[in-house]
């Protein structure tokens, strides 16, 4: 069985969710660190273009986004679910909303001037305005709109204290009683809020919520041993995409298997991938392409939050 290789680099919310998501589930994993901003080409050269973090590589087939990343390592390991039963809709909906809502106004907070000062210090200021500059980029195009200072200054009391309400009235020690998907989708901005002074008292000051999170980051990491790039690179070259799902072929814009097309997110970082459309199923889309780097690969997007186009 191949072995699940995440690109990352350690500062990333969304990264650290997938981080928890093997932490929860037990799981051994390898660690390619990636850079936090373009140009990423040993990255796009497994996912031809696809620029956001983090990236799940198991041998050639490569998981973009955490909603999907997720739903491969339930496949990987069934028990403790992520997607408890009876809860499915509640926890994916409510993970939705965490991954938009919550991490917009966590962006927000985290990068206005006084918390940037403090969380990037020792950041030279020149390659500071790099990374903004980078971040600029990633929300052009898409459907995203960036939430102010101001807005996500005035709207936090409100959206804390509905989370704070729903855990003290909560049955067991998480959102939904058991652990779900939900616990780990809005653990990654409250992460990254407490990563800066300035923003963690915003966390804090929900004691439900900050005794939440801290249980939820107690869930740690997994077992990780680091990799290189070039050898994830070599790891997939040597690869054959796995068999496609045994799953109905269904796009209701008439799409069929076989056909070169365009991916990309709808959200921010809409960058288009390329490829041959191999596989259209009810929550998966699946892309084949070549790299000469790379190799053969099947590159997997979650059908939610992204478009196939025509080429």
């Amino acid at each position: 069985m191949s072995e699940l290789i995440l690109h990352h680099y350690p500062q990333s919310p969304f990264a650290e969710k997938a981080r928890l998501l093997l932490g929860f589930k037990g799981l051994s994993w390898r660690s390619v660190l990636i850079s936090p901003v373009m140009p990423k080409p040993d990255l796009t050269a497994l996912t031809g273009g696809y620029r956001k973090t983090p990236v799940l590589q198991v041998g050639a087939d490569i998981y973009c986004d955490t909603a999907l990343i997720a739903r491969r390592l339930e496949q990987e390991k069934a028990a403790p679910t992520l997607f408890p039963q009876g809860l499915e809709l509640v926890t994916q909906g409510f993970a939705a909303w965490a991954d938009s809502v919550v991490f917009a106004h966590a962006v927000a907070l985290v990068f206005q001037p006084e918390s940037l000062a403090v969380k990037f210090a020792k950041v030279p200021p020149h390659l500071l305005q790099v990374l903004v500059d980078d971040r600029s980029k990633l929300f052009s195009g898409g459907s995203a709109a960036r939430v102010s200072l101001e807005v996500a200054l005035h709207q936090w009391p409100a959206l804390a204290g509905r989370i704070e309400q729903q855990l003290q009235h909560s049955v067991g020690d998480f959102l939904f009683g058991e652990p779900s998907i939900a616990d780990f989708a809005l653990a990654h901005p409250l992460w990254f809020l407490k990563g800066s002074t300035v923003t963690a008292p915003l966390v804090d000051a929900y004691p439900a919520v900050a005794a939440w999170l801290e249980r939820v980051l107690s869930v740690g990491h997994g077992t990780a041993s680091e990799m290189t790039a070039e050898h994830a690179l070599e790891v997939a070259r040597n690869a054959t995409p796995a068999a496609l799902p045994d799953e109905l072929f269904d796009d209701l814009n008439g799409f069929k298997a076989g056909q070169p097309v365009t991916i990309s997110a709808t959200d921010y970082g809409v960058d288009p991938v390329a490829g041959e459309l191999r596989f259209v199923g009810r929550e998966e889309l699946i892309l084949r392409r070549t790299d000469e780097r790379a190799g053969t690969v099947h590159v997997h997007f979650p059908r939610m939050g992204f478009r196939i186009q025509a080429q």
